[in-house]
């Protein structure tokens, strides 16, 4: 399914429910609408965290929407350049108009580089692009966008959500996911499968190829036990099967349902090619987990090498297994490192998050 139709597609109302859990009360026209997908995932997160913190913030001012058509004389955010792509060009001169750029590069292919191309074309359009990372603010600077319309938010976690566990808390989980005892639990919570389906096809991007040969690697040297969630995890799946790691795989009922399954790991492994984040990055830091990531997307800002997690060079399979080896022998499991990961991810909590949209983004605008 083409991105347009796909995000036609995902534009159905929400429901009240969904609307007034984050505060928001659809029947007050807004000067900001963020357009979300009707999926739940990282587009729909954030702007619905966003405007649940500018509201808090400037009461009467923010609340998503699926219908980007129907907006006028507002300051109206995308949550990402594809649908900002899919919808603009069809919408009302009144408007001033803000997108988020998570990630892309000519390099990833040459849909992408139309992509980009398209997108630069229509930058005159624009009154703001928000780049998570600093990898991606400055792509984009490259490419000719002016500076005074790019600025660099980071995408938010909640820090009273995703926190580090009790001891019991932590026991709990790996019984419940069947990890075995001295067993070191590596996390993969994204989706790395092309489309909604089974995912047997591999989102090559997301490195599920690397993910699976650092397992391999790793499981030379330790007991490992794999814990995937989400959708279109296929391909992994069935690499973990073939190579005879034990795994398993869990779908959360909500966002808030990962907190269990972060609880339970010893490490995350972030083996993208590209990313805007991930969440999963945050998310891990957050809660008390070591992280082993490329450096991309959000990481290179986050990841201090060897003092908030570990950071290695893409494809680098040799160096993701090693390092994970060096974290989980770190002393008292590896809590002064876990500390100052939480310490670092702060910047990126949801308050400070939703306040720098309302200051950077959508003030000038107003």
């Amino acid at each position: 399914m083409s991105t347009l139709r796909r995000l036609r597609y995902a534009a159905k109302p929400l429901g009240w429910r969904a609307l007034h859990t984050i505060g928001i009360d659809r029947s007050v026209p807004v000067p900001v609408a963020f357009v979300i997908e009707n999926a739940d995932w990282a587009i729909r997160w954030v702007g619905e965290h966003v405007c649940a913190e500018v509201e808090k913030l400037r009461p009467g001012t923010a609340a998503v929407t699926l219908h980007p058509e129907c907006q006028v004389d507002r300051v109206v955010h995308f949550g990402s350049q594809y649908m900002w792509l899919a919808w603009g060009g069809t919408m009302s001169g009144s408007n001033r108009f803000v997108t988020s750029f998570f990630h892309g590069k000519p390099e990833d292919g040459p849909e992408v580089a139309r992509h980009i191309d398209q997108f630069l074309a229509s930058v005159p359009r624009l009154s703001r692009i928000v780049a998570s990372a600093s990898i991606v603010e400055q792509r984009l600077l490259s490419w000719g966008v002016p500076r005074g319309k790019v600025v660099r938010i980071p995408i938010g976690v909640d820090t009273n959500l995703f926190r580090p566990p009790t001891p019991d808390e932590r026991r709990a989980a790996r019984i419940k996911l069947g990890i075995p005892d001295g067993a070191a639990a590596i996390g993969s919570f994204q989706k790395d499968g092309v489309g909604w389906g089974d995912g047997m096809e591999p989102k090559l991007i997301k490195g599920p190829d690397v993910f699976l040969a650092a397992i391999e690697r790793l499981a030379k040297e330790r007991q490992v036990f794999v814990v995937l969630t989400g959708p279109a995890r296929g391909y992994v799946k069935a690499g973990l099967e073939r190579l005879g790691i034990p795994f398993a795989h869990t779908y959360a009922a909500d966002h808030a349902a990962l907190v269990a399954c972060y609880h339970a790991l010893d490490l995350y492994f972030v083996t993208s090619r590209e990313e805007g984040g991930p969440m999963g990055l945050m998310e891990s830091m957050a809660s008390g987990v070591s992280v082993v990531s490329t450096a991309v997307g959000m990481a290179p800002d986050l990841v201090d090498d060897g003092v908030t997690g570990a950071l290695v060079e893409s494809e680098d399979v040799t160096a993701i297994a090693w390092r994970a080896l060096e974290l989980l022998a770190l002393p008292e499991g590896g809590a002064a490192l876990h500390r100052a990961a939480r310490d670092k991810v702060m910047v990126a909590d949801w308050a400070v998050v939703g306040r720098a949209h309302l200051e950077l983004a959508y003030k000038p605008l107003l």
